[in-house]
């Protein structure tokens, strides 16, 4: 088949399933054109995304469920930003199908995988460190809490962000981080994938004054439930709208 009638495919399902039992009601597919044709967004919940384009289908942070994954195609790349329970998710890595997938993680989810998992083969990337992992293109990115302390939530050097390069595009997701330096001094990143959820890692206006500052082409926010409840993703979306070099996507990462 095709690689663009698959990908029409993808979101054919996606459209189909988006509203209903299946899948959990999770949000409408979107859509990014490359170079190389569409690239397929698929939000799932909280910090978990798939992002597929050509043969390549990216899990991040596999996380819900495998009910969440329903009908959308097998990952050929599973990417895990963090240990923790909404990063890497053993129940629900443990019920997807992983056979021959390829895992991009930071040391400390290497440790921490299921023992049923460590056979697959995984790929450990250090902050600051890039490789070309099965023909894409993976930078591993730092991703912290401010000030930096060892017995953060989040201390510098345990997790990774991602910058993904697709055809075309450099995808940045940002795993659980302030607005630290790192994320300040990205370049050329068209789309982005930013958190923002108190306590755990920055408010909005963190999170809209680092965007304005690295100036991705699109931002996703997500990862955006905390304490208090979900974040003003629409007070975000107006701050970082002042800038004018942005274009803000607001999606559905949570069921109502």
């Amino acid at each position: 088949m095709n690689k663009m009638m698959k990908l029409a495919g993808v979101l054919t399902l996606g459209l189909l399933f988006s509203g209903g039992l299946l899948a959990q009601n999770r949000a409408e597919p979107d859509s990014v054109e490359t170079q190389c044709g569409a690239l397929v967004i698929q939000p799932i919940v909280h910090g978990t995304v798939v992002v597929m384009h050509e043969d390549v289908v990216l899990y991040v942070d596999p996380y819900g469920g495998a009910a969440s994954f329903v009908g959308l195609p097998k990952a050929t790349h599973i990417l895990i930003t963090d240990i923790h329970g909404d990063h890497l998710n053993a129940e629900t890595l443990e019920a997807l199908d992983t056979e021959g997938v390829t895992f991009v993680v930071p040391a400390a989810v290497q440790e921490k995988l299921p023992e049923s998992l460590k056979g697959r083969t995984i790929v450990v990337l250090e902050n600051g460190k890039k490789k070309k992992v099965d023909g894409v293109k993976i930078e591993a990115i730092p991703m912290y809490n401010l000030p930096e302390t060892e017995d953060s939530g989040h201390p510098k050097g345990r997790g990774n962000g991602y910058v993904v390069t697709l055809c075309d595009q450099r995808i940045y997701f940002s795993g659980d981080t302030e607005d630290i330096a790192e994320m300040r001094a990205l370049k050329k990143i068209d789309i982005a994938f930013v958190c923002m959820n108190l306590p755990y890692t920055m408010d909005i206006h963190q999170a809209a004054s680092a965007v304005l500052d690295f100036k991705p082409k699109v931002v996703y926010p997500y990862h955006y439930r905390g304490q208090e409840g979900l974040s003003d993703v629409e007070e975000f979306s107006e701050q970082v709208n002042e800038g004018g070099h942005t274009e803000v996507r607001l999606r559905s990462w949570y069921s109502e």
